[in-house]
C-alpha cells in the first residue's frame, strides 16, 4: 500500500473519511487537502485508472489491520490428525482407556485415526479388528462420526473418525 509521497500516478481518484467521492484531481493536490486535514492520503486500489486513493489516518488503519489479523488468526484452529493405535488382542479395560483418549480428541476439534496393527499370524483374525473398530465407532458415536470405514491396509487396518 502506497502512502502520501510514495503515490506515483499523476492523477488520483479521491475520496474523503466519510466515504464521499472528491473527484479525479492531482496528486499534489489531494496530497495538500489530506495534510490540511491532518490525515494521510492512501492508495487502495493501485491498479484502477485513475488509481483509487482515500484518506485516512494510517497508523490507525495499520493497527486496525493487525487487530483483525490476531482475532483471525485465534479463530483458526488446525484440526490435527491424533492416531490411536491398539493391537488385536487389547484387553478390554485399554480399549476403554483409548475409547476416553478418543473422546478427549474429539472434544477438542481433532480427527482421530484407529490403526489396529497386526504381528505375525494375528492377520489372519481380520474380523477381530473389524469387531474393534465397530466398536471403538459405537463407543464415539456421541462426539464423532465416522468418516472413512475401517479398511486393511497392509499389515494394518484404519478407520478415521471426524468430530460431529
Amino acid at each position: 500500500m502506497f502512502v502520501n509521497e510514495q503515490i506515483k500516478a499523476r492523477e488520483v481518484l479521491v475520496i474523503d473519511p466519510e466515504g464521499t467521492q472528491l473527484g479525479v484531481m492531482k496528486t499534489d493536490e489531494a496530497l495538500q487537502i489530506a495534510r490540511e486535514k491532518k490525515m494521510d492520503l492512501v492508495n487502495v486500489a493501485p491498479n484502477a485508472r485513475p488509481p483509487v486513493c482515500r484518506m485516512m489516518d494510517y497508523g490507525k488503519h495499520k493497527y486496525e489491520q493487525s487487530k483483525r489479523d490476531r482475532e483471525a488468526k485465534k479463530k483458526q484452529r488446525a484440526s490435527g490428525v491424533k492416531e490411536i493405535k491398539f493391537r488385536p488382542n487389547i484387553d478390554k479395560h485399554d480399549f476403554d482407556v483409548k475409547v476416553k483418549r478418543g473422546q478427549k480428541f474429539l472434544e477438542k476439534g481433532d480427527k482421530i485415526k484407529v490403526t489396529v496393527m497386526f504381528r505375525g499370524r494375528e492377520i489372519t483374525h481380520h474380523e477381530i479388528a473389524q469387531r474393534l473398530c465397530k466398536e471403538m465407532a459405537d463407543s464415539l458415536a456421541d462426539y464423532g462420526v465416522v468418516e472413512k470405514p475401517a479398511k486393511q491396509e497392509g499389515r494394518n487396518m484404519i478407520m478415521i473418525i471426524s468430530p460431529k
